[in-house]
């Protein structure tokens, strides 16, 4: 079921101040018996103002966004780090990590780098093994990032199998030219610009001390 709007109240203010504004001039109008010219300008000036309500209210009606519907993803959550990482890398991937779910829509991710599943975190697919599928690749050797806004659109979604299987949304941020940063949501359509330059800016970071540590 899709969820209501809870600003519906709100967008439907300007429609009717618009109509109560257009009511009482009018109310105003055929109630005076002689209509002196400062009045007739305020009449002009109090329509027009209640045009422009009673239009930005219709606007608002019709701009009215859709809010993605959101599943509870199967699986268990936790966190795994590949053995034998440098106590530094385990710190700098667990705080990656903890900053993209706790301030995106991001409910699972995983970290390739070198051929190396590095971390998994979140809610954990069955599957631990990543195969790199076309797209992923196409991340990699175009080093621009790939946005599913709708995972189960895609015919290429199989490659995702090492996610939950019920995914809605995946971004595929590169990590350099050695990795991919692999993030799902639970919910289509879900990042915002603002979480696609948080994975942006996280995986930049990632990059450069992934490249120092294992180069």
């Amino acid at each position: 079921m899709a969820s209501s709007d809870p600003n519906r109240i709100i967008r439907l203010l300007p429609l009717f101040a618009g109509g109560l504004g257009g009511l009482l001039l009018l109310i105003n109008r055929f109630s005076t018996e002689q209509l002196l010219p400062s009045q007739a300008r305020s009449d002009v000036l109090g329509v027009i103002l209640s045009g422009v309500l009673i239009l930005i209210g219709l606007l608002w009606q019709q701009i009215q966004p859709r809010l993605p519907d959101a599943v509870v993803l199967s699986g268990e959550s936790g966190m795994e780090l590949l053995e034998d990482l440098p106590e530094t890398i385990q710190t700098e991937l667990a705080w990656a990590s903890h900053i993209l779910l706790t301030n995106t829509v991001t409910k699972t991710l995983v970290v390739y780098y070198q051929g190396k599943v590095l971390l998994r975190r979140g809610i954990l697919g069955t599957k631990k093994e990543v195969q790199l599928g076309k797209i992923v690749q196409r991340v990699l050797d175009t080093q621009k990032p790939v946005y599913l806004v709708n995972l189960k659109l895609y015919p290429g979604n199989i490659e995702f199998d090492y996610l939950p299987n019920n995914t809605q949304g995946v971004i595929c941020q590169p990590i350099g030219k050695d990795g991919v940063l692999i993030l799902g949501a639970n919910a289509p359509r879900s990042y915002t610009k603002q979480d696609e330059n948080w994975i942006e800016a996280i995986a930049d970071k990632l990059a450069v001390t992934l490249r120092s540590a294992f180069s």
